[in-house]
């Protein structure tokens, strides 16, 4: 399994230390990855709109290092809620060609995107026809370039490893596979290693972060005592000391035949801060983590 870094990861969205998207990438030189997964949006690759100088910036950058582009990660909501003259959807494909094309200009061969948020007043089975008519049409953009997509464990819509694995049936492209990752199954309680074992065959790439858990409590005065009303507060940690079981979870991966890229990620507040030397660190032990469970 090879190991790629999530430019995310150097974005500034938590107020950790900013790269551009070239420096990503040698950054990833730089602390052992071979290749890099770009964030599709700003400060990085927004693809539409994005100048042909940036896209060189970055191609120049790949070919000093040596590193592969894994792909493009999009970030999309196609249960997104608008005023019925707003074409949103049809926004939202336009987005993901983008990613499409700038994946492959890159010599990536992924995009990665999520399914949706539902609301209350969402009818479940609208929600679903709609997703596999979009993944559909999705996949037939991605196919055209020859990329694949990988939908991730992320969002409400087919979240539960089941639903995911039954709307990829239905959805049945070629073009259109799991983007699995561990941390939400196990935040749900499913047997990392069962599902991975299950997923394998469908995941075209897996992003790993290791987390944390914080119990939260609530003091009850007339009973001198304390309740759990509240989810656990979750913060990314080193992947050596989470608590998710990656062992199990990329074991079971490869052992259902899955051997893509492995791509880490910070991309929420990490233990120890946002400083450069914080976050790689993180990475570094990452590589050193993979190295020693999962030799190349």
């Amino acid at each position: 399994m090879k190991r790629a870094l999530f430019t995310v990861s150097y974005a500034g969205l938590w107020g950790q230390h900013t790269l551009d998207a070239s420096a990503c990438v040698h950054k990833a030189a730089e602390l052992g990855f071979e290749g890099v997964l770009f964030m599709g949006k700003a400060p990085h690759l927004f693809p539409l709109g994005l100048a042909d100088t940036e896209v060189a910036r970055v191609q120049n950058a790949l070919s000093q290092t040596g590193l592969q582009a894994v792909g493009v990660a999009g970030y999309t909501d196609f249960l997104l809620r608008a005023a019925a003259e707003v074409p949103v959807l049809d926004m939202q494909v336009a987005y993901i060609e983008g990613c499409c094309q700038l994946a492959r200009k890159l010599g990536g061969s992924v995009v990665r995107l999520f399914t949706g948020y539902l609301s209350e007043d969402t009818s479940r089975s609208a929600a679903w026809n709609r997703m596999v008519q979009v993944l559909r049409r999705c996949g037939d953009i991605a196919q055209s370039e020859d990329v694949v997509l990988a939908v991730q464990n992320h969002h409400d819509l087919a979240v539960g490893t089941e639903e995911l694995d039954l709307l990829l049936e239905e959805v049945s492209h070629p073009a259109v596979r799991a983007g699995f990752d561990a941390w939400s199954p196990f935040l749900r309680g499913e047997d990392l290693a069962v599902v991975s074992r299950q997923m394998g065959p469908r995941t075209a790439m897996t992003i790993a972060a290791n987390y944390k858990l914080y119990p939260r409590y609530t003091y009850h005065p007339d009973l001198v005592n304390y309740s759990r009303e509240y989810p656990d507060m979750v913060r990314a940690a080193l992947m050596s000391e989470g608590a998710i079981d990656y062992r199990a979870f990329l074991g079971g991966l490869q052992a259902s035949g899955f051997d893509g890229w492995v791509v880490y990620e910070m991309c929420s507040p990490l233990k120890g801060g946002g400083a450069e030397a914080n976050l790689d660190r993180h990475a570094t032990d990452f590589i050193t983590w993979m190295d020693g469970n999962f030799p190349r």
